[in-house]
């Protein structure tokens, strides 16, 4: 059964709950980008229902985004990496006894998921977002979503649907004490302002070329205050930072890539004044904490996934085929290589001088 209960005049909460649900869980267990961008909707469910015990089913790579974050009781884990994972993964699913199910994930294993749990009212998305059969696994759906909707709000129309009470966008996320102090300790001695530079992209087809990269580094360094750049990546750009730190004169720079955790990013970014990088993980953890993040865009959209609070700090390289969701490009990364450095530098600058109120402001409201 999968009725459109969002069109129904009472949410679904008074239709289906005569209590408030006991156990919750939030299946999403993929991209980084995504599971930041899913917070929100964790808030309203702890605001709404603060005695409720909520569990999120999770992937080893985005799992440090979660560790230990407040509004959640439980993490279930799916490796993908390990032989017969997935069937324990959805034993432990089945044990939760889960009284509600959220399936943000919209493919074939999150419904499986999401039906293994036994939950008798389990959401997901609409037939026309779903892929592989998910939405035959829902009791309930959300109505269906435009493609170029920003996803933080299409994962809100979960808690619309519910009929929990809206609220300020929030993430929950911030470092703990050992966290800053590890990142103090590496940040020792560069100079502030910091300058966040986000290297890589889990897509090639996203990624800013080294020498552009360099030369918007060069135009902040010779700038008033001069902006101090800290190169961020994990091991597989390594590499693209080295070349990148070869071009940048005088060395002038932290080079970081490979060296930090994905909860280190979270207290870099507290100490940036400012960030840019192409479309990633780390840009929406740097607009998680507050960090003002240029964006740069290629393949993908900023109209789908722009950062929360800084969508008008996006550069998109303009070319007919914009967006092209292809992972890798058949020309050479060319919407990329579109990007001015000079403009990039401007936009920078532009988001160093917004006032702290018209920053939070922006941010504050749920559109």
């Amino acid at each position: 059964m999968t009725p459109e209960s969002e069109n129904s005049d009472q949410p679904l909460s008074r239709q289906i709950f005569g209590t408030p649900p006991r156990r919750i869980l939030i299946v999403l267990s993929g991209a980084i980008g995504d599971v930041v961008r899913a917070l929100p909707i964790l808030g309203r469910l702890r605001r709404a229902w603060p005695e409720a015990h909520i569990a999120w089913a999770i992937e080893p790579k985005s799992r440090p985004i979660l560790d230990g974050h407040p509004w959640l009781d439980d993490l279930i884990v799916y490796d993908r990496r390990r032989p017969w994972s997935f069937p324990l993964f959805l034993a432990r699913v089945r044990a939760g006894r889960f009284d509600l199910v959220l399936d943000l994930q919209r493919h074939l294993k999150s419904g499986l998921a999401s039906r293994a749990s036994g939950a008798p009212v389990r959401i997901g998305f609409a037939r026309q977002n779903t892929k592989e059969g998910n939405h035959h696994f829902s009791t309930h759906q959300i109505s269906p979503q435009p493609p170029m909707r920003l996803k933080l709000l299409q994962y809100q129309a979960f808690a619309d649907l519910i009929g929990l009470p809206p609220a300020a966008v929030e993430f929950g996320l911030a470092p703990t004490e050992s966290e800053r102090a590890r990142v103090k300790q590496m940040l020792a001695g560069a100079p502030r302002p910091l300058l966040g530079v986000i290297l890589g992209s889990s897509w090639p087809s996203r990624l800013w070329q080294p020498e552009a990269i360099a030369e918007t580094i060069e135009i902040l360094g010779a700038e008033s205050p001069a902006l101090f750049p800290v190169l961020l990546g994990g091991r597989d750009e390594v590499d693209l930072a080295a070349r990148t730190a070869a071009l940048v004169p005088n060395g002038r720079m932290l080079n970081l890539a490979g060296r930090t955790s994905l909860r280190d990013l979270l207290a870099i970014f507290e100490s940036c004044a400012v960030a840019f990088g192409p479309d990633s993980g780390p840009m929406h953890i740097a607009a998680a904490v507050q960090c003002p993040v240029v964006s740069l865009w290629g393949a993908t959209s900023p109209r789908r996934s722009a950062p929360w609070g800084y969508a008008d700090l996006t550069i998109t390289g303009e070319i007919p085929c914009h967006p092209c969701y292809l992972r890798k490009c058949p020309i050479d990364n060319e919407c990329m290589r579109r990007i001015a450095p000079a403009d990039v530098a401007a936009m920078v600058r532009r988001a160093c001088a917004a006032p702290v109120s018209e920053r939070t402001e922006r941010r504050s409201a749920l559109a």
